[in-house]
């Protein structure tokens, strides 16, 4: 439900940071507070080159939804130290940076996304990248 609120043309991501069986924030792709949207006036696209030397296509506009529901927690001075969280596809590499400096445990997963850049990342961390198939997913 929290993709839906994404503003972002080319993915509909959503996260939703849970402690103690509680949602402490939420994200989802989209410009800062008071930008415009990708949805309104269109992509700032950019070509950037990965270390192995593959090019990909990123966004300048939009900030990903783990970066959105970490500095929700933050504006509203929430603590996420050993929380998890829950998110559409698995998170970027520069998501997954951030999620482990934020102290984040597990996160959850609904659709791979470039798993094999995130690997060398998570087998240096205590953190559990852990898949949800839509069998688990209650109606």
């Amino acid at each position: 439900m929290v993709a839906d609120r994404a503003t972002c043309t080319r993915a509909r991501i959503g996260a939703v940071i849970v402690k103690d069986k509680n949602i402490v924030a939420t994200g989802y792709n989209g410009s800062p507070a008071g930008q415009p949207h990708c949805s309104d006036v269109g992509c700032l696209l950019y070509v950037s080159r990965n270390p192995d030397g593959q090019e990909e296509e990123n966004c300048f506009r939009t900030i990903h939804a783990e970066i959105n529901a970490v500095t929700q927690a933050a504006k509203h001075g929430v603590a996420i130290d050993g929380a998890d969280i829950y998110i559409t596809a698995s998170p970027c590499y520069h998501c997954l940076k951030t999620l482990m400096n934020t102290g984040i445990k597990r996160i959850f997963y609904l659709k791979p996304y470039k798993i094999e850049r995130i690997e060398p990342l998570l087998r240096h961390s205590d953190i559990e990248l852990l898949q949800v198939l839509l069998d688990d997913v209650a109606e």
